[in-house]
């Protein structure tokens, strides 16, 4: 379990992601010509995202396949609880492709639309918090690539994982109404390379949206989501 999270998430945070150059908003972008408005997306400051969330709170994704609601307990992992709260309420989720679903396993998103996002996020990095919870099936937590490398992926398990509790992933939520939905997420492309020829990672970051329709545009896509206080 720990060999295929540690593989996609570091070479994904690592220095194998293809960064390319913020503009100001008047300057040039690559594909735009000059003089062209870029709107530049407030999902680019980090340091704006950083809310207490609340102590309860559910975050309902819209999904193509139907809706999903995780509750989410700050008290299960409250640092985690936290960043997803700020990502989730921000609209970092809005619009971003289920990539990485793996049949009797789990269910992974978190990848921004957006390339320029992906390369402000790629090393806000999270202190891990201690394993509360276990990895059972719905339960949601984050992906990480060893000691203190979460940063927005998260994942669904589609089975017991409890093996992965002794990893350090810690659950901070779990998945109230829609499993079924969650069960239908795509996955016929399956895990990718070097295991398998689905979504790659490194690429996914550093292209966006862009990659995903053009190589895989079968993916479930995460249309919008919605954070209500509470449960």
């Amino acid at each position: 379990m720990k060999t295929t999270f540690d593989r996609l998430v570091k070479i994904a945070l690592g220095g194998l992601l293809v960064a390319l150059p913020l503009t100001s908003c008047t300057g040039d972008a690559p594909g735009e010509e000059a003089g062209t408005e870029i709107v530049r997306s407030p999902l680019l400051r980090p340091d704006d995202f950083a809310e207490r969330a609340p102590d309860s709170y559910r975050v309902s994704l819209e999904t193509d396949a139907g809706p999903v609601v995780i509750q989410v307990h700050r008290a299960w992992a409250p640092i985690g609880a936290d960043r997803f709260y700020n990502l989730a309420s921000g609209g970092f989720y809005d619009d971003t492709r289920i990539y990485r679903v793996l049949e009797n396993f789990m269910a992974q998103w978190g990848l921004n639309g957006n390339p320029y996002v992906n390369q402000a996020w790629k090393t806000e990095f999270l202190v891990d918090d201690p394993v509360t919870q276990s990895n059972t099936r719905g339960r949601v937590a984050f992906a990480k690539g060893g000691r203190h490398t979460r940063t927005t992926e998260v994942f669904i398990s589609y089975k017991d994982n409890s093996a992965l509790d002794g990893e350090g992933f810690a659950p901070f939520g779990e998945v109230v109404e829609g499993m079924d939905v969650v069960d239908r997420f795509y996955a016929a492309y399956g895990d990718g390379p070097p295991r398998g020829e689905g979504p790659y990672q490194a690429m996914a970051a550093a292209r966006g949206n862009e990659y995903f329709d053009e190589e895989f545009p079968e993916l479930t896509r995460i249309l919008s989501v919605t954070v209500t206080p509470g449960s």
